[in-house]
């Protein structure tokens, strides 16, 4: 779709037209629903995701600007949302995780008297808690590209366009976190 349509369509929406967000979402359901599951990685919650980013998409013609690129609006709003998505679902996690620890009679004081009952267990907790500080010790935005990259399959340029930076910050933020991960013996 081109940039000229794309502005038509949205000038549609602002209208009510619903046949134009039709037209938007036969267009770039495939494009954005992409851009979702590289970020929450689960087929169901990307689907749910995907059809909110039309609904804002609905909302949002009023702030629409011509001419700054279509396609990096919308993944910017496709971004977005899967990220806060994620966040809700940590806190959740989380939530859910503290409040299993409060009723678990064997506490975490009690740890020490099952230690070493699973080893087997246990280095498997290990390596994933290694994994996962290693992760957390990659800055925000070089964790973000490192997913963006890995998981969506990006490129570059795509992810630039994408974030709104110069390519040669994305592949050297790229360059600096997969440094970091061998660091550790992972690649």
């Amino acid at each position: 779709m081109t940039e000229e349509r794309f502005a038509a369509c949205m000038a549609g929406i602002r209208d009510g037209d619903r046949n134009a967000l039709r037209e938007i979402y036969e267009e770039y359901l495939p494009y954005l629903y992409t851009v979702v599951y590289g970020i929450v990685q689960q087929k169901e919650t990307a689907e749910d995701v995907t059809s909110d980013v039309f609904l804002r998409i609905w909302n949002s013609a009023g702030r629409f600007q011509e001419g700054n690129g279509h396609k990096g609006w919308m993944a910017t709003i496709a971004r977005n949302m899967a990220i806060d998505e994620l966040r809700k679902h940590k806190r959740e996690v989380l939530m859910a995780e503290n409040s299993d620890e409060e009723d678990d009679s064997g506490g975490l004081e009690n740890f020490s008297a099952r230690e070493g009952a699973d080893a087997g267990v246990e280095d498997t907790v290990v390596a994933q808690f290694s994994l996962k500080e290693i992760l957390e010790q990659l800055k925000p935005e070089e964790r973000e590209i490192v997913d963006l990259k890995v998981l969506s399959e990006m490129t570059f340029k795509e992810i630039s366009e994408l974030l709104g930076i110069p390519m040669g910050t994305v592949t050297w933020r790229y360059q600096a976190a997969i440094k970091k991960l061998r660091r550790y013996g992972y690649e």
